[in-house]
């Protein structure tokens, strides 16, 4: 994607309702980091492919799980910032390691339908995912999922909100009193 910020919404709307199963912040921000070899090239004006090794399969798992080994010191940061969001947050190495990685592999399926030249599969020259769905599609996609993560993350955090507080606002009022 030409713009990464396209890659938060469909990795909010994908991470939010699988949040006991992937540790969000680190699936969200490998999305980001993955794209710091493309910015790299481009601000260096480097001999190298846009989208190289670490927009492959192989490469890019090898980053998410070092990203996620990274992040595991931070967990008590990102506990943080999700009870900021009202969002519970439990997480394991195990865990992060392997949001850290299929958040890499959810980037890379994003943008080996936008980019030919890459090679998600290397060794393998050749992008069967490119094109599968045309860029305008795609950019519509991820601006819908952007608009469901923000229809969802809310409702969660009432729902969440709900269950551990069960008394009604009535209720509460009426206790002030």
């Amino acid at each position: 994607m030409p713009f990464t910020p396209y890659h938060f919404g469909p990795s909010a709307c994908l991470g939010l309702p699988l949040k006991k199963r992937i540790d969000i912040p680190v699936f969200v921000l490998v999305n980001v980091v993955v794209d710091f070899e493309p910015l790299a090239v481009m601000l260096f004006d480097l001999d190298y492919p846009l989208h190289g090794f670490f927009h492959t399969f192989l490469f890019g798992g090898l980053l998410g799980l070092i990203c996620g080994i990274l992040a595991y010191p931070a967990k008590n940061f990102f506990k943080r910032w999700m009870q900021l969001f009202r969002l519970p947050y439990q997480t394991s190495i195990i865990k992060m390691i392997v949001s850290g990685i299929l958040g890499v592999w959810f980037h890379i399926l994003l943008d080996g339908v936008l980019y030919g030249e890459m090679h998600p599969f290397w060794p393998i020259a050749f992008n069967p995912l490119h094109r599968i769905i045309s860029y305008s599609s795609l950019f519509s996609l991820c601006e819908i999922a952007c608009i469901a993560a923000i229809v969802i993350y809310p409702a969660r955090a009432y729902f969440i909100y709900r269950k551990k507080s069960p008394e009604t606002i009535t209720e509460k009022i009426h206790k002030q009193e």
